[in-house]
This record gives structure tokens, sequence and C-alpha cells, in this order.
């Protein structure tokens, strides 16, 4: 079993590298392996809607932080968890362009995979960054997985993020949880929920 983390900072090292490695840890102890994916500081290419995805089954952009991705998805992965910090009360913009090509292109490799999110701030933002990523999830039929709390630490320096107890705590128990729900999943294969063909409902005419 294996659980995916993007780390959407561009901060290798920094706050939410480190509540993200809490989960990790955890994931870890509890026999799931996981690899921790970073958008670093370069540019990220956003989705521009060409479509072609659908016939090429991946984006048609070629960029190394998308084909990371797309490897670790083929690959196989149980789970997902994306991290981000707070910027003007949302999402860095770079993991959202990232996300949106993802999700986009690989959707039927991601659904009823169990995904999560982790935030980070300084101070505000946390609950409304919480609720954009967990948008991600809910579109492609993916079980969240919770924890004791929302997912969000506090932090601004490198490092000051382990000083959030309770933060790191919730980063254990999200661990813990989705742990418990990859194996959980794993151990009594099910089959997928009938779906009905999809109907698109436009408000234009």
């Amino acid at each position: 079993m294996k659980v995916l983390l993007i780390n959407g900072s561009p901060r290798e090292r920094g706050n939410t590298f480190r509540a993200l490695q809490e989960v990790a840890t955890t994931l870890n102890q509890e026999g799931v392996d996981t690899e921790i994916i970073s958008i670093g500081k370069q540019a990220v290419q956003g989705c521009i809607a060409c479509g072609m995805c659908g016939r090429e089954g991946r984006c048609v952009f070629r960029d190394d932080l998308y084909g990371k991705v797309l490897r670790a998805v083929r690959d196989g992965i149980d789970g997902l968890v994306v991290g981000s910090p707070v910027y003007y009360g949302g999402p860095n913009g770079s993991l959202c362009a990232l996300l949106d090509r993802v999700f986009y292109s690989l959707g039927p490799a991601l659904q009823y995979k169990p995904g999560a999110c982790v935030v980070v701030c300084r101070r505000g933002g946390a609950s409304a960054s919480f609720d954009r990523l967990n948008k991600y999830f809910t579109i492609l039929n993916m079980p969240v997985v919770s924890s004791q709390y929302w997912n969000m630490a506090y932090g601004q320096t490198p490092g000051q993020v382990e000083q959030d107890e309770e933060g790191m705590q919730t980063m254990r128990t999200l661990g813990r949880n989705m742990a418990w729900m990859v194996k959980r999943l794993a151990s009594t294969p099910a089959e997928l929920p009938a779906q009905e063909q999809h109907v698109w409902t436009n408000f234009v005419r």
C-alpha cells in the first residue's frame, strides 16, 4: 500500500513539508509506504481546457512536475494527501494549477481513492484553504479522510509549525486514519457503487 503526498509549498523543507512529513511518518509506522512530491519554485502550467487529456489519457504539457505525479498515480497509489501554505486566504496558486490538470486528466485513476488535505498558515485563511482543496476530492467520488480537527497547523518561519502541538497531533491522527481506511479498503475489496450516466446541466440556453 502506498499514499502519495504533494507538497504545495515552494519551500521544499518548510512548514507545509513538516506537517506532511508528520502524516507520512505516521503512515510508515502503520505499514503504509509514502512518497512526497514537492512542487518547487518553478512556474507551474495551468489547465487551458483543451480537452486533449480525454484523448491521450494525460495532460498535453510535458513538464517534469506533472510527469512525477502521473508516474506515481499510474504506478498505483491507495490514497492521496495534498498540503499547501495559505496565500491571501487560499491555497498556493501554483498548487491549484497543478491539481486542476491532475484531477481533470487523471480522474479515472483517482476515483474512490481516499483523499485528504493539509493546510499551514501564519494566522488566518486556513479554513477557506481547507475547503478549497477538499473540493478536488469531492468531485471525483473520493472518500475524504478526516482527523480529530480540521487538518491545519500554524507556523511562519521554517520549523515553527512543530510548536503547534495540537496541529502536529492532528497530522498524526490523520496519518492513522488514512492508514486505517486504505487497509480496510484493501482487506475487504468490494464492487464500486453503480454509476449513472453523467448528466450535464447548463443554465444558459
